[in-house]
């Protein structure tokens, strides 16, 4: 059965090499998932799935393998039954009220329950359907599926109506991830180590394994060396539209900001509002008075940073084509030569864009914008982030 479940997931297309199903088996060798078929799941899936992308195709995969609960044989069940007994106690104590645990009595507990299950399986021959004996569908009995018992054992079913069953044998609700959402920080910081380039500097604190063995059979003797800790060394320039149409957006930037500040050691911000103008400031609260030039800020980073705008690039199309269409202040020179100024500073740039990329042809900034960064505008979910991270490192 292990064997097929390998097969699926390499079909489903999701990246599992041997060496991680051999070590799949032996975790399922020492016991890690016993009588647990959500612990089973989840073993399977740390251990086989890398990247989130991946969990749906897992799901389905794994669905595949141990779907047909509902065609199983009474010997099949009967065969199963003699495992959980163990593990049904745990669950009852888990799922069930002392209410609930106290009507499992009236039947004779656990015992008594499994032994009349084991009972009727071997007296009853086909499918049954209703009554409140034989293990069938519709019906009262404790065994089966689509009826009503306090204190069942649910068989063949695919969804519970009751929430009573003991053991949901063949449920399984797992939540499909799809790269279209909107992005958390977990997602944003994996989709951000796409934009890496790494480099040794600082101190030589780090253990050189593989130099410490070559001097050491060079000179005869043990000779220890060690190296600078190995760093991310891009440095990203992010600039922050803030206020207006992105205040339904601020959860999400403020996310990738987060993860932004966690992943680069070299990153510098700025916030802006709308277009980039000749003005752009670190602290909203005192964006009147205490900005910093945009010409400055050309000035003191090189070209050597990624820069990056985050924002929905909605607003009136003045904002962008004419000197004094600045909603907020007279701008001496139009923002599309501002922008444009930030795209031939910084070659390598992007704007990323919350908006749901289905929204943009509807939107005349956008499209304004789009031309100006040269069609380097992803939107703010994980295809998209990780599209642009790699456009960055070209």
């Amino acid at each position: 059965m292990f064997l097929r479940f390998f097969e699926n997931l390499r079909a489903a297309r999701v990246p599992v090499s041997l060496r991680e199903f051999l070590g799949f088996l032996e975790a399922l060798k020492a016991g890690l998932s016993t009588y647990d078929i959500d612990a089973f799941y989840y073993l399977g899936r740390t251990i086989m799935v890398k990247d989130e992308r991946n969990i749906d195709k897992y799901d389905r995969a794994f669905a595949m393998t141990f779907d047909g609960l509902a065609e199983i044989s009474a010997q099949d069940v009967l065969d199963a039954v003699d495992i959980p007994e163990e593990w049904l106690r745990k669950m009852a104590e888990k799922h069930l009220s002392a209410e609930e645990m106290a009507e499992i009595e009236a039947l004779g507990g656990f015992d008594k329950l499994m032994e009349t299950l084991k009972e009727r399986l071997k007296e009853q021959e086909g499918r049954h359907q209703g009554g409140n004996k034989w293990i069938g569908t519709a019906g009262t009995s404790p065994f089966g599926a689509y009826g009503y018992n306090p204190e069942g054992v649910r068989i063949g079913q695919k969804e519970s109506r009751h929430q009573k069953a003991t053991k949901v044998w063949d449920k399984r609700e797992f939540r499909n991830l799809d790269d279209g959402v909107e992005l958390g920080t977990r997602n944003i910081k994996v989709a951000l180590k796409r934009l890496r380039r790494w480099a040794r500097e600082g101190a030589a604190e780090e253990l050189d394994l593989s130099g410490t063995i070559r001097s050491t059979a060079e000179n005869g003797y043990l000779d220890v060396k060690t190296r600078p800790e190995r760093h991310n060394a891009v440095k990203v320039l992010l600039f922050l539209d803030v206020g207006g149409s992105m205040d339904p957006h601020v959860k999400v930037v403020e996310e990738l900001f987060s993860a932004a500040r966690a992943e680069f050691k070299h990153l510098e911000y700025y916030y802006f509002h709308n277009c980039l103008y000749e003005g752009v400031w670190r602290d909203n609260k005192r964006r009147w008075n205490d900005q910093t030039s945009t010409h400055e800020v050309m000035r003191t980073y090189g070209p050597d940073y990624k820069c990056i705008f985050v924002g929905d690039a909605s607003m009136s199309p003045y904002e962008i084509a004419y000197a004094g269409g600045a909603n907020e202040h007279w701008n001496a020179e139009p923002g599309q030569i501002w922008l444009e100024r930030a795209r031939e500073q910084w070659s390598s740039n992007l704007w990323i864009n919350p908006t749901p990329e289905s929204h943009w042809q509807y939107t005349h900034s956008i499209q304004m914008i789009r031309e100006i960064f040269e069609n380097r505008m992803v939107p703010m979910t994980l295809a998209g982030l990780e599209q642009g991270m790699r456009e960055l490192v070209r």
